[in-house]
């Protein structure tokens, strides 16, 4: 696809050799399933160390939440000097809702008969392994024969950065969001809106690095290379690696649901080396960040549509490769 013009601000970044694809091929050529699957596969032999993200870490207030994740309903609340606490949702006395409550003195109270749970547990009824790490919160859930660990399985961050997190929710499974992050060359024939120029500059086992050119408006744009490598089955992380922003990440994890749905929970964790930075992430967050939490919505309504369907499709063959099984059965039937 011929490179639309466009202005550049800042720093032009130096030509680079091109590792692992033929750059004289169109986007469509160089894309390979193949590829993509190998390295899907990679990332989904990864520990988890049991870890599920549930959203940002402002998205939980004073109130109660539920969640669902992996079919289990959850509820999370700020215990006591404001820690995260998620528990089963179902009240131990009678199954009422707990998310449905209020929380006094760090502990969520069951809202028919005002029975309130705390760290202590009640019966078989007790919180659940969860961390906080300031940007985005976690729940641990166990399964047979996978190892745990204390602590979610976190990229490296930038130091002070400031941080946007939005949650949106596809019908698809988790792999078909990490999948949609492995795929580049999508962008900007997909999101023209926002990336000019998009380059594969290298590509190993199972990471991808990119020179990308983001539009800041119209046709001025920067220009930066960015990595994306999984840490665990269900996260994919890009990582400014060269350009404005160096040390800036996009972390990306996909929470199963339950029932053929997904959240996608992201968070966008911008730095720079310029003064100006100091200011804006002083006096100017509150203005940035919701310009970050928009730019990551507008992506991902289309990207969850390309997640989709994939799950489609793959439902589709599912189906498919059923009904000759079925076929093949009743053929010996017959015979």
């Amino acid at each position: 696809m011929p490179e639309r013009s466009i202005f550049r601000a800042g720093e032009r970044l130096a030509p680079r050799e091109v590792v692992g694809v033929d750059p004289q091929l169109e986007d469509w050529r160089q894309c390979s399933p193949a590829w993509i699957a190998g390295a899907l596969a990679k990332a989904q032999a990864r520990p988890s160390g049991g870890w599920y993200a549930l959203d940002g870490s402002d998205a939980l207030g004073r109130e109660p939440r539920r969640f669902v994740v992996a079919g289990r309903e959850l509820v999370a609340w700020r215990g006591p000097q404001g820690a995260l606490r998620v528990a089963p949702d179902a009240c131990p006395h009678m199954g009422a809702s707990l998310s449905e409550g209020h929380v006094c003195e760090g502990r969520v109270v069951c809202p028919w008969h005002g029975l309130a749970l705390g760290d202590e547990g009640r019966g078989r009824w007790r919180p659940l392994p969860s961390h906080d790490d300031g940007v985005v919160l976690w729940v641990r859930l166990e399964a047979p024969g996978e190892a745990v660990t204390a602590r979610p399985i976190l990229p490296e961050r930038p130091a002070a950065p400031i941080a946007a997190v939005v949650r949106m929710e596809a019908r698809c499974a988790p792999e078909d969001v990490i999948q949609n992050r492995l795929d580049p060359w999508h962008g900007a024939h997909f999101h023209p809106h926002t990336f000019a120029q998009l380059r594969v500059l290298e590509r190993g086992d199972d990471e991808i690095t990119v020179r990308v050119a983001y539009r800041l408006l119209g046709r001025v744009g920067i220009e930066v290379d960015a990595r994306f490598h999984c840490v665990d089955p269900r996260t994919i992380v890009m990582t400014i690696v060269r350009g404005e922003g160096t040390g800036s990440v996009v972390e990306t994890h996909a929470t199963p649901l339950g029932d053929g749905r997904t959240a996608v929970i992201e968070a966008t964790l911008a730095t720079s080396d310029r003064p100006a930075f100091r200011v804006l992430r002083r006096f100017g967050a509150l203005l940035v960040r919701p310009f970050m939490e928009r730019i990551a919505r507008r992506l991902w309504v289309e990207d969850a549509a390309y997640a989709e369907r994939l799950a489609a499709l793959r439902g589709g063959a599912a189906t498919a490769e059923r009904g000759e099984d079925r076929r093949h059965e009743a053929g010996a039937g017959r015979g």
